[in-house]
């Protein structure tokens, strides 16, 4: 299925605030009820909506430091990366979770209380992760923009 301008003056409004009644985002694309309600019903069975979830403030969470993580294994066989996957996506400190290609194999998102609580974290979790060769971190000093708003 391809996307029309309403379509993606939903997916667009939905983004911005996924709470919204249908009869306000009726009026935002300038549909019936009806009519918006079958199209995000599609676009929802059709997998462009994956999910409705609730935004948290990682300071009112007391998780402001953010941290990323580079992690480069010892080698590359399915296995590792396999066990590797399996094992930082039972981390629940660790965000995201990224393979990359450059210098650095993954490179992991990771929130925590403060420096103290990364190297809880460190020691409790990441530097029992199987395969690690190399590890280094770099820690968010201030966050300029964020946004989980894709481009439609």
């Amino acid at each position: 299925m391809s996307l029309d301008t309403t379509d993606k003056k939903i997916l667009a409004a939905l983004q911005r605030d996924g709470r919204m009644s249908n009869a306000e985002l009726s009026e935002k694309v300038n549909l019936s009820p009806s009519a918006c309600h079958r199209r995000v019903q599609r676009l929802e069975a059709d997998g462009y909506i994956r999910n409705y979830v609730a935004l948290l403030d990682a300071r009112k969470m007391n998780v402001p430091t953010t941290v990323f993580v580079e992690i480069t294994l010892q080698g590359q066989a399915e296995e590792l990366l396999d066990a590797f996957e399996k094992a930082v996506a039972r981390i629940p400190d660790v965000l995201e979770c990224h393979l990359m290609a450059g210098t650095a194999d993954y490179i992991l998102k990771v929130v925590a209380e403060n420096t103290e609580d990364f190297a809880r974290i460190h020691r409790q979790y990441l530097s029992r992760l199987p395969g690690v060769a190399q590890m280094q971190s770099s820690f968010a000093l201030r966050t300029v923009f964020k946004t989980t708003a894709l481009p439609v």
